[in-house]
Parts: structure tokens; C-alpha cells; sequence
């Protein structure tokens, strides 16, 4: 892919924790890439790896390592090793929330609690040069409002306990648009939200990250969700991403097993609804028993015996633009 159509390219990410009991890899090689002004959907079963590996993009991994592999950011200044940054240095300070910025899963626990909505929003904008003096109060009302949010200038002034979870993401959205990010990832945004709620947030985003430009990594185990707002779907699983398509290819005609299973465990109204849905066997492996071969294998109804459960596929790229690392597909061109 172009660097000028790239703004983010991840290459054999590896970000370990070293702990009391062992060694955990909780991102094992992982390569990824964002295109400018697209939304790519990250998705896969809680436990792979998805938050650890955002986590580093502003490098706040700690206390896992990045012990391998590169983050190359293409940002207004040039391209930048986010890997190879002090994560309490002034370097990543001005690329954090001004260049690429984040919506944690859960506003109440990200917002802090002894500072009003309007003082942490304010904080950010302060920081990074945006709006000072008396320009900062209508810019972050204006923030506010751009989001939504019901009678800003009130809501400026509350604190998080005192507004619903649906009115805590908006202000958790506004602080991270506050900058003008050109990177937004969105880690399981709508979780805890109802469904009205839910589909509201995802119009927001949709039409925040239009105006705006900027490009989002959209993480979540919805794929319903997903579905809505991406532009591709990147399957991740135990540290690596096993699959990548166009979401329309994804859910037409997904390629690897584990694809394959996440979407038959999906309700879907052009099913019969009298049987139960299908479970996905067996679970994500214990992170000090990584199996050999193809992490998937223990769990896979269509393993190749004598070779997955011995050596790891290769990503490779099919006719129809897909890219997926499953032995099935041996004969496709190495990506």
C-alpha cells in the first residue's frame, strides 16, 4: 500500500507482559495498516489482544512491553516511530490527542471524577493550543455541541456521575474530537449503551469522522456494529489478525474458519429462528499455553492434520482483494 494513502502501518507487533506467573504475549506479530479517511472495524473475541495492541498506538501499554516489531504513524509532520518513543516523553505528549486520539470502553472509569465535563475537555484543548483565555469556555461548549449534547453549557459545568451513560460517551467523544484528530480509535464505544442509544452514537461518529476526515479503528466483538460503520474488518485472534476484507466481502463470503464461526454465532432474520445458534467450540487458549502451529487449530473443524498444529500460515492475499493467514489457502499470493 502507498505510504500518501496510509496514515497508520503496523508491522510484527509483538507486546508482551512480563508477570509473577509467566510470560504472556498478548500481541504476537501483528500486522495492520489504516488508510486515510477510512473506518476499519478490529474485531475478535475478548482476550486477543485488541485493547493492548490500541493501547500502544498512544503508548500507554504499560505495564506490557513493546518488544518488537514497528508503528509508523503519517502525520502532519512526517512519518514518526511510535515504537520507538519515550511513552512519558514530549514527543508522544503532541501526537497524543492531538493527532491520533481515543474513546476508552467505559466513560465513567476514563472521566475523571473530581473535575467537571467542561474542565476536562478544556484541559486537552488548553494543551495542544487549541483555544485559550476567554475562547476556551464557548470552544468547549461548542465541542459539546457538536456531539449532541443536550443543553451543553450545562453539561459543561456537571460532573460525570451527573449525567446518563449515553451523555458521558458524547463527552467522552466531544474530548477526543476536541483536537481534530486525524486518527480516532473507538474501543467498544457502545458497549454499555442501549440499542437507541447505540445507533445514535454510531451516526455521530459517522458523521463527525466525514466532516472531519479523519480516519477511525473501530474495535469491538459486535460485528452487527461493525457491519454499519466500517469500511473493512480486520479478525483478530490471540495477538495476530487472521483475516482482512472489504466489509461487504467479509460478511458475503468470509474465508478463515474462525471468520466463518463468529458470523454463524450472529441471530439473523433470513434464518429459521426455532433452532439455537451456533457456539463457537472450545476457548481462547490460556496465554502461558500458546499452541503451536496455527493458533486456531485446537478449535478448528477444518484443520489439516500434521501441519496446522505445527507451523504458523502465511497472510496471504485471494483474487477477490481478501487477505487471511489459514493453510486452506495455500495457493494464494503471499500478501
Amino acid at each position: 500500500m502507498p505510504a500518501t494513502d496510509t496514515i497508520l502501518d503496523i508491522e510484527n507487533l509483538t507486546i508482551r507482559f512480563h508477570t509473577r506467573q509467566g510470560l504472556v504475549t498478548a500481541v504476537d506479530g501483528l500486522d495492520l495498516s489504516l488508510r486515510r479517511g477510512s473506518v476499519l472495524g478490529l474485531v475478535g473475541e475478548s482476550g486477543c489482544g485488541k485493547t493492548v495492541m490500541s493501547h500502544a498506538l498512544i503508548r500507554i501499554e504499560a505495564p506490557g512491553r513493546i518488544e518488537g516489531g514497528r508503528v509508523c504513524f503519517f502525520g502532519r509532520d512526517g512519518a514518526v516511530a511510535l515504537e520507538a518513543l519515550d511513552p512519558r516523553g514530549e514527543a508522544i505528549r503532541r501526537i497524543r490527542w492531538k493527532e491520533i486520539a481515543m474513546i476508552f470502553q467505559e466513560p465513567m472509569t476514563s472521566l475523571g471524577p473530581q473535575h467537571s465535563i467542561g474542565a476536562q475537555i478544556g484541559e486537552a484543548m488548553a494543551l495542544h493550543g487549541i483555544a485559550s483565555g476567554r475562547a476556551l469556555r464557548p470552544a468547549v461548549v461548542a465541542s459539546l455541541q457538536s456531539v449532541g449534547m443536550p443543553r451543553p453549557e450545562e453539561a459543561a459545568r456537571q460532573y460525570p456521575h451527573q449525567i446518563s451513560g449515553g451523555m458521558r460517551q458524547r463527552a467522552m467523544i466531544a474530548m477526543a474530537l476536541s483536537c481534530r484528530p486525524s486518527i480516532l480509535i473507538a474501543d467498544e464505544p457502545t458497549t454499555a449503551l442501549d440499542v437507541s442509544t447505540e445507533c445514535q452514537i454510531l451516526d455521530l461518529l459517522r458523521v463527525r469522522q466525514e466532516a472531519l476526515g479523519m480516519s477511525i479503528l473501530y474495535i469491538s466483538h459486535n460485528l452487527g456494529v461493525v457491519a454499519q460503520i466500517a469500511h473493512e474488518v480486520a479478525v483478530m485472534y490471540l495477538g495476530r489478525i487472521v483475516e482482512r476484507a472489504a466489509v461487504g466481502t467479509l460478511f458475503s463470503a468470509p474465508k478463515h474458519p474462525y471468520t466463518q464461526a463468529l458470523l454463524r454465532s450472529i441471530p439473523r432474520v433470513d434464518r429459521d429462528s426455532g433452532g439455537p445458534l451456533e457456539v463457537l467450540s472450545g476457548n481462547v487458549p490460556e496465554p502461558f499455553a500458546r499452541p503451536a502451529g496455527c493458533s486456531f487449530h485446537p478449535r478448528c473443524s477444518r484443520r489439516l492434520e500434521g501441519l496446522c498444529e505445527r507451523v504458523p500460515p502465511a497472510r496471504g492475499r485471494l483474487d477477490d482483494g481478501s487477505e487471511v493467514s489459514c493453510h486452506l489457502y495455500g495457493e494464494c499470493t503471499h500478501a
